[in-house]
């Protein structure tokens, strides 16, 4: 007869290797149900999403998901600790939809996107792309000028 512990164990380990969140990575989205957590809107253009993946000194995780890149860079800028504690970013390919990491993704200007921020991810440079730090340097100058979370957009002319 085998020991009730040594069942429940396996129990436990099973259940865990077979769902829930990996501890790292993008997690799977539940489309047009999840709202972005710093606009609110629905998450359901899948070619133009993000996640932020915060990591806590416990060493447990949360993820945030966030309808444009732009809701997520603005959100982390928002509170800087935020930024200090160990951080994952993945953005949605445009072309093809799969998750790839934000900082070491290139970003096509100029993209119908849900917040209007106007950036595609994809995963090799080519003519035209921006670098992460080039991306959110355009969101923050966006948001900057446009006030665009606020409700009050203002265009001010250059």
């Amino acid at each position: 007869m085998p020991d009730v512990r040594v069942v429940a164990l396996l129990s436990v380990l099973l259940l865990v290797a077979c769902g829930g969140d990996p501890g790292n990575g993008p997690v799977e989205v539940k489309w047009d149900r999840v709202a972005c957590e710093r606009c609110r809107m629905v998450l359901s253009d899948r070619h133009h999403a993000a996640q932020v993946r915060v990591r806590e000194p416990d060493g447990h995780s949360r993820v945030h998901q966030f309808d444009d890149i732009g809701c997520a860079l603005v959100w982390l800028r928002e509170d800087p600790s935020r930024e200090m504690k160990a951080i994952e970013i993945w953005v949605n390919d445009w072309r093809t939809g799969e998750w790839i990491d934000a900082r070491t993704a290139s970003y096509v200007p100029d993209q119908v996107t849900p917040m209007e921020y106007g950036l595609g991810a994809q995963p090799d440079p080519g003519e035209g792309t921006l670098t992460f730090e080039q991306a959110k340097a355009r969101i923050f100058e966006i948001e900057q000028d446009e006030d665009r979370h606020s409700g009050r957009a203002v265009h001010r002319t250059h």
